[in-house]
């Protein structure tokens, strides 16, 4: 059963889209999938998760630091690389199930002579700080090569230079570079080789490496190994102390003993976290790729982080965190590393204070989520997102101010992580107080029209960004009545419970002081209803826009490039709409509406969607499969799958580059497999199913952790099993199961099985 994704011969122009689809990281740094040889024209970087900067008036993104991986070997004063040598059998990429990247190149130097390269390396899921390099060398003839590695610090930076400092020191054969950012944050990056032995040291321009001249000696392999240390000042005190002691226990452990500890610790996340596909190996590689992704780039060690819209490969989308986190990756972490879902949602309760003071800059009550979160939960979403392709001049975006269904995006995060774990602590460490602000901020923007004795929430900008400052949003009227219905709950809750940290929230949001209004408002919040056909208007007056088909509409399009949204875009006076909309409505809420209506929406927005973002497929395929249209479920499933591996997706949105990985597509792929063709929905200590598998595939296996307890599900289209194990602090110890019309009480620990064929 393959766990590998590798590619054979070298193409150049897939050098980008290969450093991120093979990326390797450890939810403290990742590092592109390219090869040793490669620098900065090759895009290689190591991207640090929440350190960001900014240069002059460009955009703040995270650091990218210098690379201690680097190495170049040289045979007759020719580099051997793909890249110079077109005589070469290259493999390289990615062993899931251990996490690594690995490279195995031969190059033929004349007819019946080669030189082999092979390496291994991984980003330490023990020590965060360590990029580990194996790198050995063979050849079938004697041979004088030469070596030279170091730290190369001419970085990759769409937005930089971000050091203003940077200086070079030599320790016990320990290469370390310090540097601080333009904002004052002190780096240290410290390499190490070892079994590499009578090098000379030598200093060029943004790079410094030690050259060794070693014979090897015919079909001998000559292997040594490095040790890369990133550290910084918002975690350390002495970075460059640090770095050096963490290198040096890196170096005495060694590789070997390094390398098998990162394996165990993947071995326990894939004990929990794996899918198995019985009669499709193709989707079950896409599968374990998504999960491998985002098991990568979580935030393990702190609370205070969270997952970028394009994970760590690269500074695309400025490093930011976006809605996508809550409604795309947050479901996978809640359902089977409840701890890192915990640091996840509790991110938004550390950057509480820049939504606050968002929400003060706009006029508004509360606390007002960042578009574009970085550090502080500031909103680093600028007015001009996009450049127009065709006049060089920047567009108004109003993504910033006007996509105000983050807010419901980030209390819809609280609780599905509360409803997979039934952890209610997050609420009383700040997550209360975070829905207590929310649901003010809806209240001051919501307009209450007293001739139809109603609020509706207008001049917003919805999931589907072609169409700005509407009125009306379904999605976004809904996700702001979820708010206002969590506020109530919560505040009833903790008034009879937890009196006296409600009166401390009271202190700080005056809550008791709105929360009349706010239940004023959730009852009279207008909502889109289904009109005669069954259709919710995505918001007031879409129904009457020109009814284009997309690839009419792109036809007109004068450059590849050109923006389709904002003022001026081809498709904002059509209904053709970038990315799902009323359909993540109908994910989210799918249990308010009947089949009916769900399937007459689906096929409705299905043909005027034209899936410009990689969040739309995977919430398309859900709705599919769980309407039973299988045949476009599982085609939308391996679009979101594939999107990574394949590299079917936009890099630039005008001129604005926006390659890199696509966690929330990772993240999409496993609800449709789990959600959708498996058909689980969790309600507290019900459970209900209603899989619906394609018609090739024999059997779905998978994992989910559910309120402390370990459930093992295994489908197939005639039965059910499920088997339970109780893992730590689990109070509930029997579930109500409902599939096949039928309700079964399941007892952890016991196994039950329901027959799908018959009544």
């Amino acid at each position: 059963m393959s766990w590998r994704i590798s590619k054979e011969g070298f193409d150049p122009s897939s050098i980008e889209l290969d450093g991120s689809r093979f990326l390797i990281a450890n939810g403290y740094m990742g590092y592109r999938g390219t090869l040793e040889e490669f620098g900065k024209n090759e895009l290689v970087a190591c991207t640090v998760a929440g350190v960001y900067d900014r240069y002059d008036d460009k955009w703040r993104e995270l650091v990218n630091v210098p690379n201690g991986l680097f190495v170049k070997v040289n045979y007759n004063n020719t580099l051997l690389s793909p890249m110079t040598f077109q005589d070469c059998a290259h493999t390289y990429g990615l062993d899931l199930k251990d996490a690594y990247y690995f490279r195995n190149t031969k190059f033929f130097v004349d007819k019946e002579k080669w030189i082999k390269i092979k390496t291994k390396r991984f980003a330490s899921s023990t020590d965060y700080h360590l990029l580990c390099l194996e790198y050995s060398i063979t050849a079938n003839f004697d041979c004088e090569i030469e070596i030279e590695t170091g730290i190369d610090c001419d970085i990759w930076e769409i937005n930089g230079p971000h050091f203003k400092g940077m200086s070079f020191q030599k320790l016990d054969g320990i290469y370390v570079t310090r540097l601080t950012t333009n904002e004052g944050k002190n780096f240290a990056v410290a390499e190490t080789a070892d079994h590499l032995d009578n090098f000379i040291d030598k200093e060029y321009l943004r790079l410094y490496a030690r050259k060794s001249k070693v014979k090897l000696a015919s079909d001998k392999e000559f292997k040594f190994y490095k040790y890369m240390c990133v550290t910084h000042s918002i975690e350390f005190e002495n970075p460059f102390d640090e770095a050096i002691k963490r290198i040096n226990e890196a170096k005495n452990l060694g590789f070997d003993y390094l390398f098998e500890k990162h394996r165990e610790r993947w071995q326990e996340r894939w004990s929990i976290c794996d899918i198995s596909i019985d009669g499709d190996e193709k989707a079950m590689l896409a599968l374990r790729f998504s999960m491998y992704h985002l098991l990568s780039i979580a935030p393990y060690h702190s609370e205070k982080l969270s997952i970028p819209a394009r994970g760590l490969s690269g500074q695309m989308y400025k490093g930011a965190i976006f809605w996508d986190t809550e409604i795309f990756m947050l479901p996978f972490f809640s359902y089977t590393l409840p701890d890192v879902a915990r640091n996840i949602v509790m991110y938004r309760v550390h950057t509480l204070d820049g939504a606050r003071r968002k929400a003060k800059e706009y006029g508004y009550g509360g606390a007002f989520y960042a578009w574009e979160s970085q550090e502080t939960g500031d909103d680093a979403c600028s007015l001009f997102n996009v450049t127009d392709v065709i006049t060089q001049r920047p567009i108004r975006t109003y993504f910033r101010d006007k996509q105000i269904h983050i807010n419901g995006d980030v209390v819809y995060g609280f609780f599905t992580y509360y409803n997979a774990t039934g952890d209610f602590s997050i609420f009383l460490e700040g997550a209360a107080e975070a829905v207590f602000e929310c649901a003010k901020f809806y209240y001051s923007y919501a307009y209450y029209k007293p001739l139809k004795d109603r609020f509706e929430i207008l001049d917003v900008t919805g999931p589907d960004e072609y169409h700005e400052r509407v009125n009306n949003n379904a999605y976004t009227n809904r996700i702001a009545k979820f708010t206002f219905e969590k506020a109530i709950w919560l505040y009833d809750i903790l008034k009879e419970k937890y009196p006296n940290i409600l009166q401390e929230i009271d202190s700080k949001t005056c809550i008791s002081q709105y929360i009349e209004k706010i239940k004023e408002a959730e009852q009279k919040i207008f909502l889109q209803k289904p009109n005669e056909e069954g259709i919710i208007e995505q918001f007031d007056g879409y129904l009457k826009l020109e009814d284009i088909e997309v690839e009419k509409l792109k036809d007109k399009m004068l450059h590849p490039y050109e923006y389709l949204g904002g003022g001026n875009g081809l498709a904002t006076q059509t209904q053709v709409i970038k990315q799902a909309d009323v359909v993540v409505l109908l994910n989210l809420f799918e249990s308010e509406y009947e089949k009916a209506i769900l399937k007459a929406n689906w096929e409705y927005y299905n043909g005027r969607t034209e899936h410009g973002s990689t969040l739309s497929y995977s919430m398309y395929g859900l709705l599919a499969a769980k309407l039973g249209k299988l045949k476009d479920a599982y085609e939308y499933f391996l679009k979101t799958a594939l999107i990574d591996l394949e590299g079917n997706y936009k890099q630039y949105v005008g001129n604005l580059y926006i390659g890199g990985t696509h966690p929330a597509a990772n993240g999409g792929t496993w609800m449709a497999a789990v959600f959708g063709f498996g058909g689980i929905r969790v309600e507290g200590t019900k459970v209900e199913m209603d899989p619906h598998l394609p018609a090739h595939w024999k059997s779905l296996r998978f994992n989910l952790i559910i309120h402390g307890n370990l459930f093992e599900f295994e489908i197939s289209n005639s039965k059910i099993l499920i088997k339970s194990t109780r893992l730590k602090n689990s109070k509930n110890r029997s579930y109500r199961i409902v599939a096949n019309k039928s309700e079964f009480i399941h007892e952890i620990g016991q196994l039950l099985e329901i027959n799908l064929k018959g009544e």
